[in-house]
């Protein structure tokens, strides 16, 4: 994976033209990355970063795991050489690694270890005053929303650029789909069908000398408490197209269902291996909801949006991007590499003085999933405002390798109750 991450960067370098020498405290003439989070996508991120500004080295990681860690930068070194910059006293390991990495001297930082530990290390990145690529999702409860949404405000207060891991916002295809349902192209959007039927992902055999707790992270994507479920961790990428194609509007509320059909061993931890969410919005307007990681079943990724006037899809599956009804179009421009352009756009509006605040839309597209595995769990509709101000908090405060890791029931809705 972390392989195949680093290939993918295709796009030029971003040409700074005009760099100013300061901006937020940081030097424009070499501007330096700490990595939080040494796994596939924190190293392809990192990868990206080197490649968005010719002058930008990697100048700190941390992690919790040493092989991780250790990958991570032989990787990074085989395609970007000396602008890895990583020296034995910037190798940061354990649980405090992400202070650390903060106070090494960096500029800017990526943020991508598992989804329950994102908001306490945005808010120090934020504090700290660095430059932030914050992967997606941001939380996996609602206090953890409610600090990310914090942080931004605070960020947005410091002029610091806070960009988001919801890649598909990046990606030409689905701006150019995703501008034309915004300029009305299919007139009130009534309905919005999106989906995220996939198989399933890596699982790590648990080996001699390993802990209970370091079992669980190793396998963090499993337990509701580290990924938020599937729901969350990954699916809230089709959410997060739902979300565009209504404008960014909030629901109302959802309602839906979930369960373990083929997943059910006890390898796989406490989440769902499927959801079907139903989001209400303001005048009967819906989003459906479906996601699916079971295998050998068909897929479908994707997200279809329906008007007044016509209907506008984004497949990401069949590479897709057309409107059909009154006003007929599809896209026929360049494909980018979204993951490329993320920190494009980044590093030039960190060079241009200019920055990026992506921190509201992100929280709230978090929310949207959050609140649709409330509904799941629950068996019950959540309102917008429930999910935001649930007081149900996962997970502990503090960690070790020799803690106990929290043992959750498989939720049973009915009998799961909401907070």
């Amino acid at each position: 994976m972390t392989g195949m991450a680093l290939a993918s960067s295709v796009l030029p370098a971003v040409t700074i033209l005009h760099p100013q020498r300061s901006f937020a405290g940081i030097n424009s003439d070499t501007l330096k990355v700490g990595l939080i989070g040494c796994g596939g996508r924190g190293s392809g991120a990192a990868a990206q970063a080197l490649k968005a500004d010719p002058n930008v080295v990697l100048h700190a990681v941390g992690d919790i795991f040493k092989d991780k860690m250790d990958d991570s930068l032989a990787n990074l070194t085989k395609v970007h050489g000396d602008k890895v910059k990583v020296d034995e006293e910037h190798k940061f390991l354990g649980f405090d690694a992400y202070k650390k990495v903060l106070d090494s001297g960096v500029d800017v930082v990526i943020l991508a270890t598992p989804p329950h530990f994102r908001p306490e290390h945005l808010m120090a990145a934020v504090q700290a005053g660095k430059h932030i690529f914050c992967e997606k999702p941001m939380a996996v409860d609602a206090p953890g929303v409610r600090k990310v949404l914090e942080a931004a405000k605070l960020a947005k207060e410091k002029k610091i650029s806070l960009l988001s891991g919801f890649c598909w916002r990046f990606h030409e295809p689905k701006r150019a789909t995703f501008e034309k349902i915004q300029d009305g192209a299919i007139g009130d959007v009534l309905t919005v069908y999106n989906t995220y039927n996939t198989g399933t992902v890596w699982s790590h055999p648990r080996k001699p000398g390993w802990t209970d707790a370091e079992y669980v992270f190793r396998n963090w994507y499993y337990y509701t408490w580290l990924s938020g479920d599937h729901l969350v961790e990954q699916a809230i990428h089709s959410v997060d197209m739902m979300s565009w194609a209504f404008g960014d509007k909030l629901p109302l509320s959802a309602a839906g269902t979930g369960g373990r059909q083929v997943r059910v061993e006890p390898i796989y931890g406490n989440i769902y291996d499927h959801f079907a969410i139903t989001y209400e919005y303001e005048d009967g307007a819906k989003g459906f909801h479906f996601s699916r990681q079971q295998v050998n079943c068909e897929g479908s990724y994707m997200c279809e949006a329906l008007g007044t006037k016509g209907r506008a899809v984004a497949n990401v599956s069949r590479n897709v991007h057309e409107i059909t009804g009154r006003k007929k179009w599809k896209y026929n421009g360049v494909a980018n590499d979204m993951y490329q352009t993320e920190h494009d756009e980044l590093f030039a509006a960190i060079r241009k003085g200019e920055p990026i605040n992506q921190g509201e839309y992100m929280a709230n597209s978090t929310l949207l999933g959050i609140m649709g595995r409330m509904a799941a769990y629950t068996g019950r509709r959540i309102t917008w405002d429930e999910a935001m101000n649930s007081t149900e908090k996962l997970g502990p405060d503090t960690y070790s390798f020799d803690m106990t890791p929290p043992v959750v029931e498989v939720a049973r809705p009915g009998f799961t109750l909401f907070s």
